[in-house]
């Protein structure tokens, strides 16, 4: 047993940008002691992944990006490219173990948060703070107590909703024969793929040299497809749309991110807080969770240090969550055709502008101009019906 300031659970991109926030405190602050449980190696502890993001460069982690891109491209279902440099963003591809290389480099010495390999069973207040129990990596039984304990392991059942939808993905890093990408530009929906009955499908192009990109096929639906799906699907992108021609895959990589207007409480308990994902920083309608992650991190820093009480901001205001919920009604009705309505967003609402939407940083009048780039009509007719559609469990769907 072990008394510490702050306990975070889970060191993935929210659980170390957070523990790395609060052990760097602004001048003249102290260092917190922070404990960082790890999951142990095994299913619960995710493979190397690949994070991305935008932002204006310089950037805290630019040190340990795989690439970035100054052009991002959108190419519609006929070919038809939208092209936009978003300057003064850059978009930027992280990897995880760069990532926490990176940190663990930074944090090393005098201040650096104890770091626990753990399964994590029980959290919960106590009456001077908060709890967690689990069993440690030698088998014996583990107790913490903190003050505050910030949770960051994903939910294991996802909060009542109107909609739920996934965007689920596989992708090769493949190395090809001939000099086919442009590093300089990077895809970020390509629809000239076969569009499922229900959802949407693009891939998606991240060119790390001529030689040498991720190329991944992705899905807004109901179901995750089975391995045998995902490469057929790579497989007719890669030779018959993208035309790379001989090529090796050097590694692989695939995901299921949640799209949900269902709501994340943020506050477990007293003392106890949830962070990233399972305190709702994966934006419902693009699934990008890494920028959000890093806000809330600040945040939470920033009021810890200042002696208020941490508890983690919304990572999106209350006007973003609410298009987003009729955006995935609408996609999931089939009343928005998703293929059609990307397209239109990208090619008619300037690049920048745009991912300053999608970060939730935009003001009322520039959300209602980019409303207006969209299928008006039924998106009216959704936003009539949400108010009357109950929420519920995905189980019970």
């Amino acid at each position: 047993m072990r008394d510490t300031d702050v306990i975070v659970v889970g060191a993935g991109a929210a659980g170390l940008s957070l523990a790395y926030r609060l052990c760097t405190p602004p001048p003249g602050r102290p260092i917190p002691e922070v404990t960082l449980v790890d999951a142990p190696a095994g299913p619960l502890r995710p493979p190397e992944r690949t994070w991305c993001f935008w932002e204006t460069s310089p950037g805290d982690f630019d040190g340990a990006l795989t690439a970035s891109w100054e052009s991002l491209r959108v190419r519609g279902r006929d070919g038809t490219a939208s092209v936009g440099r978003p300057a003064p963003f850059r978009y930027k591809m992280l990897r995880s173990g760069a990532f926490d290389e990176l940190l663990a480099g930074r944090l090393a010495g005098p201040g650096a948060p104890r770091r626990v390999t753990a399964r994590i069973d029980t959290v919960h207040d106590t009456a001077s703070g908060a709890e967690v129990t689990g069993v440690a990596a030698d088998g014996s039984a583990l107790t913490l107590r903190g003050r505050w304990v910030f949770d960051s392991r994903p939910p294991r059942v996802l909060p009542p909703a109107r909609t739920t939808l996934l965007q689920h993905f596989r992708g090769w890093f493949v190395r090809t024969e001939r000099p086919v990408f442009d590093p300089r530009t990077a895809d970020l929906m390509d629809f000239r793929t076969p569009q499922p009955p229900h959802g949407l499908s693009f891939g998606y192009v991240l060119p790390t040299s001529a030689h040498e990109a991720l190329v991944e096929y992705t899905e807004f639906s109901r179901e995750v497809l089975d391995d045998a799906g995902y490469d057929r699907a790579l497989r007719h992108y890669t030779e018959h749309v993208l035309g790379l021609g001989p090529f090796e895959v050097t590694a692989t990589e695939r995901g299921v991110i949640p799209m949900t207007d269902g709501r994340f409480p943020r506050r477990a308990g007293r003392s106890v807080f949830r962070i990233g994902t399972a305190g709702g920083a994966t934006r419902p309608s693009t699934g990008y969770t890494f920028a959000a992650a890093q806000r809330q991190a600040r945040a939470v820093a920033a009021a810890y240090h200042a002696g208020r009480v941490p508890e983690p901001p919304p990572a999106y205001p209350a006007r973003a969550r609410a298009m987003d919920a009729v955006l995935l009604r609408g996609l999931d009705s089939g009343r928005i055709d998703g293929a059609a309505f990307f397209e239109g967003l990208f090619g008619r609402v300037p690049m920048s502008r745009l991912l300053r939407f999608l970060d939730g940083d935009t003001r009322p009048y520039e959300d209602v101009s980019i409303g207006l780039r969209t299928p008006v009509g039924p998106m009216l007719r959704t936003v009539a019906e949400l108010p009357w559609l109950p929420r519920r469990r995905a189980a019970d769907r």
